[in-house]
């Protein structure tokens, strides 16, 4: 059941990505260009995903655990931190500069554009060279002590 789930919901939101055009860069780099070719069409994209997960939510927060799950798995950590804002500034950059971002990317690899492939392989090998970092900085941590 948990499979069947995740399946529909990753297809829901694939198909909600592809028919509200942020699976198109070009869109997308018309909606963050401001000063030339603006196309505000996304910000009613962007206000209802905020305003459809305000009630989703509310609507699963309500429940004493998940459907499908013992128990909720959420961060524990509220901190406002350097990896935190250089995670952002580097993902908003990116997406700035290729119109994609990883929610979008997933569904528009079904188009079969090399840019499509190209992004997703550069997303994964931040990926590795992200946790490369972090656990040489943790090792660099932990012979210090």
């Amino acid at each position: 059941m948990k499979l069947i789930a995740t399946y529909l919901i990753g297809l829901i939101f694939g198909v909600g990505i592809a028919l509200s055009g942020m699976a198109n860069p070009a869109k997308v780099l018309n909606f963050f260009d401001i000063a030339g070719s603006w196309d505000p069409s996304l910000i009613f994209v962007m206000g209802g995903a905020l305003i459809t997960t305000f009630i989703g939510y509310k609507l699963v927060f309500g429940r004493a655990a998940p459907l499908l799950e013992e128990k909720f798995s959420l961060p524990t950590s509220s901190a406002i931190d350097a990896r935190l804002v250089g995670g952002s500034a580097v993902f908003g950059i990116g997406w700035g500069i290729a119109g994609f971002c990883p929610g979008g990317a997933l569904p528009a690899l079904g188009t079969g554009r090399w840019e499509v492939f190209a992004f997703t392989a550069a997303l994964i090998a931040g990926i590795f060279l992200a946790k490369f970092i972090q656990s040489a900085a943790t090792r660099r941590s932990a012979s210090a002590t």
